[in-house]
């Protein structure tokens, strides 16, 4: 049976007079003009770094940072992920509404949703486990206890902040039924987890390991594929080098390269498709998914145009 959803993903800008048209453009390429304009306001933003005493601080007070950060927000931001479904599909395989996505030309194409289950007894009868790494207020894990009525669905969330996983906990939302949440530090050697390695299907990061040292990434992963059963799915999307949030930084903002920390000091990182691809290999993984999303969003009311570059990728563990 042909699929009617509605597509996302090929809104494509062919005549650049009508680029107030709409709100937002899919698959937008770049010329050589504007990969060198990119490149050097990011080399100019590069120029002034931060002392030895203020990375110190960084580092060092990272979770009072983030706490700080929620206690302003609150759960006032990242409300609608509307594309989490569209994206990946294997967070709630039993949702079936979300627009199908439309890749372009040569791009991985989305994998089938994971069942966990190669025959529908086996997929009734057994548990499904999901972990979110830096779940925030619950902006993922909600959207999926609402879309999926998986009986056997259990979600698990972890978050740098206790000031997030306070404000989580106390959402209407929030079922202990469903779901556990808990403080945790990613980059601890030592992971204090309340469930067992090799147990989870599926592993979420979504614009969090951007929030993180690059040279803690390592460890994050290596624990991402000790926990993952074999046969498990890591679902990725972050910020990619040159998206617009990096264009934006000031001079004296730079951490080390593509590196910054933002006004309320937390922390971002801007990678490259490659980057992604070698943290996940190097560990033991299969890439099954690594594209680079180019959106040029509009704000028709300032007449203003605004490039987003995010990185998504899958990764199964063998």
């Amino acid at each position: 049976m042909e699929d009617k959803r509605p597509q996302f993903g090929n809104r494509i800008l062919e005549n650049v007079d009508e680029v107030f048209k709409h709100n937002a453009w899919d698959n937008v390429q770049w010329n050589a003009d504007q990969e060198k304009a990119a490149a050097e306001k990011v080399e100019l933003n590069s120029t002034v770094t931060f002392s030895e005493d203020r990375l110190k601080d960084l580092e060092e007070n990272a979770n009072k940072h983030w706490d700080a950060f929620y206690d302003i927000h609150q759960n006032r931001f990242f409300k609608d992920r509307h594309w989490l479904f569209t994206e990946f599909p294997e967070l709630a395989p039993d949702f079936n509404s979300a627009p199908v996505r439309v890749f372009p030309d040569g791009e991985s194409k989305q994998s089938t949703p994971d069942r966990i289950k190669h025959n529908d007894e086996d997929a009734h009868n057994s548990k499904r486990y999901i972990f979110e790494i830096g779940c925030g207020v619950g902006n993922t894990i909600f959207p999926i206890l609402q879309y999926s009525q998986d009986p056997n669905l259990f979600i698990y969330g972890c978050d740098f902040s206790s000031k997030a996983i306070e404000i989580m906990k106390q959402n209407e939302l929030y079922d202990t039924k469903r779901c556990e949440v808990f403080v945790l530090d990613a980059t601890s050697s030592d992971w204090q987890v309340p469930f067992a390695e090799n147990s989870l299907d599926i592993i979420v990061l979504i614009f969090v390991l951007s929030a993180i040292d690059p040279t803690k990434m390592t460890n994050v992963i290596e624990h991402i594929y000790k926990y993952l059963r074999p046969g498990g799915l890591v679902v990725f999307r972050d910020y990619g080098r040159y998206d617009l949030a990096q264009l934006r930084f000031k001079k004296g903002r730079c951490i080390s390269d593509n590196f910054y920390a933002r006004g309320d000091n937390t922390m971002v990182y801007f990678f490259t498709q490659e980057e992604i691809s070698n943290l996940f290999k190097n560990v033991g993984f299969v890439e099954e998914q690594n594209l680079i999303d180019r959106r040029l969003q509009v704000n028709r009311g300032k007449m203003l145009t605004m490039y987003r570059v995010w990185i998504q990728a899958k990764y199964r563990k063998p």
